[in-house]
C-alpha cells in the first residue's frame, strides 16, 4: 500500500477517504466496548479501480457539493424527486451492496464482507425492523443511555440480519 497526498492510497485500487459520520460512531462503539482494544482505529474509504476514476470522483463530489450551495441549483436538484417517489420494485430488485472491512492487529489480518440487496430501501427497512425486534425480544446487554448498534445489540442483531438475508463473511 502506498500513501499519496490528500489521503489517497493505492490498495489494488484507489482508496478515497469518505466524509461520513461512520468513523465517529465506530469510534464511540470502541470506547463503549472493551473488546475493541485500546489501540483501535477506524477509517472508511471508497475504492475505485483507476486513478482517472479517483480523480473524477473527487472532482465530481467537490463540484456537486459546491453547486448544492447555490440556491437555484439546489432547488432544481431537489425538485427532481418528490417526497414518496423513488425506485420501482423492479429497480430495487436489481440493486445490491457489498461493503468490505479490513481489520489488522496483533499480527493478524481479517477481511469481512457484508452484502445484501437494495441498500436504500429494502435492506435499510430490514435493519430498522430487525433492530426493533432485537431490542424487544433478544437477550441484549443491560445498557442504557446513548448507545450504538454494536454496544446495544451486537451479535444478536448480526444473527437477525443474517437470517433476514444480509450476508456476513469473514476470512483471514
Amino acid at each position: 500500500m502506498s500513501a499519496l497526498p490528500g489521503g489517497l492510497r493505492y490498495v489494488g485500487g484507489w482508496a478515497l477517504p469518505m466524509p461520513t459520520i461512520d468513523p465517529l460512531i465506530v469510534g464511540y462503539s470502541a470506547r463503549l466496548l472493551d473488546r475493541y482494544g485500546p489501540d483501535f482505529t477506524y477509517r472508511q474509504h471508497y475504492a475505485v479501480r483507476t486513478l482517472p476514476a479517483a480523480v473524477a470522483t473527487v472532482a465530481g463530489a467537490g463540484a456537486f457539493a459546491a453547486l448544492a450551495q447555490v440556491p437555484p441549483v439546489r432547488d432544481r436538484v431537489q425538485a427532481r424527486l418528490k417526497p414518496g417517489e423513488g425506485p420501482s420494485a423492479e429497480q430495487r430488485a436489481r440493486s445490491w451492496f457489498k461493503v468490505t472491512f479490513l481489520g489488522e492487529g496483533g499480527g493478524e489480518r481479517v477481511i469481512t464482507q457484508v452484502a445484501g440487496g437494495d441498500p436504500g430501501y429494502d435492506e435499510t427497512a430490514k435493519m430498522f425492523a430487525e433492530s426493533a425486534l432485537c431490542l424487544a425480544f433478544d437477550d441484549v446487554p443491560a445498557r442504557a443511555g446513548q448507545l450504538t448498534t454494536a454496544s446495544a445489540m451486537g451479535r444478536p442483531l448480526i444473527d437477525r440480519l443474517h437470517r433476514a438475508g444480509i450476508t456476513f463473511t469473514t476470512r483471514s
